[in-house]
């Protein structure tokens, strides 16, 4: 079974790094390479991952499983709370803040899934988020595939449901970025064409248009795989925080526009 690379970059996220990571280690895909990359948190972002480590081998919980009718009592089922077969956890700590760019650059570098995805450290992959984003790959014989999310707020409750369209270079990059929060994707794409952009703001949606632009081939799953949260003023941090919404608005357009340019010289 071909191992899937899942990247999670976090900075000052520590409340919601441990959801994170169980929505990916509970996926229904058999061989997972988890890597988080720290970005030199000043939160608890360690002493969480620390903690959540430590747990892969200690922590073990229990469930009803038989009534012992000469003893008259329940017995129980003991194992591993994180089954441990099919799963990798590395952790990387920046010395330094290097910015989503980097984080992401340090993560893939070091992957060795043939898939690979990354999801930020407060969002949340379905369970069977990753089976069927490869399952798109491998059936269409495709290199990336994306899905549709729920948007949910602070404490997990579902405001919208987000719809993406079909793959078309022109409804997917030239009316605005409609795809890559919730995908899978080819490994070798960055051997073939290159990493994250580390000096802007939209670093997967100038990515992926290198990518279409480069041959890739996209595929649409039309169903909701992911939950993506949105944070108010106050536990918004990086590309979300209010000071850089204006330049990540400002260097999407002009990725749009880039996207309208090539269609326009095809």
């Amino acid at each position: 079974m071909n191992r899937i690379s899942v990247i999670v970059p976090s900075y000052n996220q520590c409340g919601y790094l441990p959801i994170c990571l169980d929505s990916i280690w509970f996926q229904d895909w058999p061989e997972i390479e988890i890597i988080v990359i720290n970005d030199a948190s000043t939160d608890a972002t360690r002493d969480v991952l620390d903690k959540y480590e430590n747990a892969l081998s200690s922590d073990r919980v229990s469930y009803a499983c038989n009534y012992n009718q000469e003893s008259k009592t329940v017995e129980r089922y003991e194992h591993l709370r994180y089954p441990p077969k099919g799963r990798n956890l590395r952790i990387i700590h920046h010395s330094e803040n290097k910015g989503l760019g980097a984080a992401l650059n340090t993560g893939f570098q070091k992957s060795t899934g043939k898939y690979c995805t990354f999801i930020a450290s407060d969002d949340v992959l379905l369970p069977s988020a990753l089976s069927e984003l490869a399952s798109g790959l491998e059936k269409n014989n495709a290199d990336f595939a994306y899905a549709d999310m729920h948007i949910v707020d602070d404490k997990g409750r579902i405001l919208r449901k987000f719809l993406l369209p079909d793959y078309d270079f022109e409804e997917t990059f030239c009316r605005w970025y409609f795809c890559g929060i919730c995908k899978l994707y080819r490994r070798e794409l960055h051997d073939r064409i290159g990493y994250y952009n580390e000096t802007i703001k939209p670093q997967d949606h100038e990515m992926f248009l290198r990518f279409a632009i480069n041959g890739a081939r996209f595929i649409h799953i039309p169903k909701v795989l992911a939950n993506v949260r949105i944070h108010d003023n106050e536990r918004a941090i990086d590309n979300h925080t209010p000071e850089n919404w204006n330049t990540l608005y400002k260097e999407s357009s002009a990725l749009v526009m880039q996207a309208r340019k090539y269609l326009d010289e095809k």
